[in-house]
């Protein structure tokens, strides 16, 4: 056999060539050429693939989810507390864009630091050990003094605790959350400007958290009950009682996943109960290939019956959150207001 010939019965192998054109819309990103418009860019997003699509897809179900004017479950981790979100959620909770928050207790505990001190911007590699002599805790490229937590300490026993525990020796979590920014709105001494906690109190904003011991606020409990009052306690089952009823009692319902863990599940699991919520976004960098409800895909959870089988009512983008969640807000929040 010729090399021509074995060159051309190889050929169909390398270029098969295409039977049927496929009919999708063009690939075609943001043109910069010209005066920039941000929307126009977002709205490009759709056709520059991968998770650019997915969030254009996230804008179009937010703005939809406002329209339809659903019940918005926001749910997010505390490290979103600990880093420069904390401005965005404060923001939504500021402008009563969303009707109820489950977070973490870390959550609470850095947003109530917060109002008094900030937090520093640090080195993703450090001697750790050092940072440890010096009192210094790291979250990333976020540095965290350990005096922060000696003030939270001495703030919450400096009456706080006494207060909140006075009437009611076992309180909720969402009680906690409650009055925890009625205090810090009435403390002069702090700064509330920027604190979720305080503008979801003061729009009577439910801010659920089931792990609530778990951060150096439970660790203060902890000390309390054991030096002052061995009689107070916190109880989520009060929560969760009142946190499925957020659900069922809605017309429609939407949930903002802003990271994994606790939060989203308690969000998607109350929304069973109604046969599952009508809209999801997802932001996530969990991986599914783990079996983990941190790296579940809305998909997982419409076969659970927690978010509803429907076209096109969900979606999630794979990214870390402070890159793509100020774009979200920005866009479908912002700069969107529902007629």
């Amino acid at each position: 056999m010729s090399e021509e010939k074995e060159a051309s019965d190889t050929r169909e192998h390398v270029i098969p060539g295409t039977k049927k054109k496929f009919t999708g819309e063009d690939v075609e990103g943001y043109d910069f050429r010209g005066d920039f418009d941000m929307t126009e860019m977002l709205e490009k997003y759709s056709t520059t693939g991968f998770q650019a699509t997915h969030m254009k897809e996230a804008i179009d179900l937010v703005k939809e989810m406002r329209d339809e004017d659903a019940k918005i479950f926001l749910t997010f981790t505390s490290n979103i507390i600990s880093s420069g979100l904390r401005e965005v959620i404060a923001y939504l909770a500021r402008k009563d864009y969303v009707d109820v928050m489950i977070t973490s207790a870390g959550s609470h505990t850095e947003d109530v630091i917060k109002t008094n001190d900030d937090f520093q911007m640090g080195e993703w590699e450090a001697d750790e050990a050092k940072l440890r002599e010096e009192g210094i805790n790291r979250l990333g490229n976020i540095y965290v003094e350990s005096d922060h937590y000696v003030w939270l300490e001495s703030w919450l026993n400096d009456g706080f605790f006494q207060d909140f525990f006075s009437d009611e020796k076992i309180r909720t979590p969402s009680d906690l959350a409650y009055e925890l920014g009625e205090a810090v709105g009435k403390d002069e001494d702090l700064d509330e400007s920027d604190s979720f906690i305080y503008h979801a109190a003061n729009n009577d904003i439910n801010v659920y958290c089931p792990a609530m011991i778990d951060a150096e606020i439970g660790d203060f409990m902890f000390y309390y009950r054991q030096e002052q009052d061995e009689d107070i306690g916190i109880e989520i089952l009060d929560d969760w009682d009142s946190l499925i009823n957020e659900a069922i009692e809605a017309d429609k319902t939407a949930i903002i996943a802003v990271g994994d863990g606790v939060p989203k599940h308690q969000a998607i699991m109350s929304n069973l109960f109604r046969g599952g919520t009508d809209y999801a976004v997802y932001i996530s960098t969990g991986m599914e290939g783990d079996g983990s409800l941190s790296g579940a895909p809305p998909k997982e959870a419409v076969s659970w019956g927690k978010i509803k089988e429907e076209t096109n009512n969900y979606t999630q983008i794979e990214a870390e959150a402070t890159l793509v969640f100020p774009l979200l807000v920005a866009e479908a929040f912002k700069k969107y207001s529902p007629e």
